[in-house]
């Protein structure tokens, strides 16, 4: 192909082509994944709705099952990255940690809803989609904190609590406020994700939670 015909060929592209970054395309992805499921996703109306060519995504990321999965990636990568984040050196007392993962987890699911959105859906079946989170994702961020239950359950400072039990009303229940924001202001008209909100609740909640397992 010639010089020129490039051009041409680069000239009839939509501007957005070349200007979106593929970080927007994985945030507006996983947002689509979160509100219609893997199967309610048409990779073309996604284009559409991000003002791009027809087959831009399919040339940066491949089929939408390599869409999804480089979403899931994206999102899920932030989500331990904050997560190791988290533990401050400066906090002797593992009960203290443990409040100040529990407040700090509420924050930022209120920042990332669709990250539960998500997970309402695909934990539903029993699929290769919710192994790959579950295994790639959601065991191994998940293990320190198993770790540290653990040792407060030995040092006898709290109740013994299945992981399973503690990861549910922390991340489906603390947070469901977030992705169920019209249920929630049925409850209260005012919006759960204002910021003051977000931090009274997550006060609320790491207090509900480490009291409620204290001996």
């Amino acid at each position: 192909m010639s010089s020129a015909q490039g051009a041409a060929r680069r000239r009839g592209r939509p501007p957005a082509d070349e200007a979106i970054e593929s970080s927007e395309i994985l945030d507006a992805a996983l947002r689509a994944f979160a509100r219609h499921g893997f199967d309610g996703v048409s990779v073309r109306t996604l284009n559409r709705e991000l003002g791009v060519s027809h087959n831009l995504i399919y040339q940066r990321f491949g089929s939408k099952d390599d869409l999804w999965r480089a979403a899931v990636d994206y999102g899920f990568g932030e989500a331990v990255s904050f997560l190791q984040s988290v533990w401050d050196p400066t906090l002797t007392d593992p009960l203290e940690q443990l409040r100040l993962l529990v407040r700090s987890m509420v924050i930022w699911s209120a920042d990332h809803p669709e990250m539960l959105a998500l997970m309402d859906i695909e934990g539903r079946q029993d699929t290769e989609r919710l192994a790959y989170i579950y295994t790639t994702y959601i065991a191994p961020a998940l293990a320190p904190l198993d770790r540290l239950l653990d040792h407060l359950v030995a040092e006898g400072k709290i109740r013994k609590v299945p992981l399973r039990t503690f990861h549910f009303l922390l991340a489906h229940g603390a947070a469901a406020p977030f992705t169920l924001v019209p249920l929630a202001q049925h409850f209260d008209r005012r919006s759960p994700l204002r910021p003051r909100a977000v931090r009274e609740h997550a006060d609320l909640i790491a207090e509900l939670m480490i009291e409620g397992i204290r001996l």
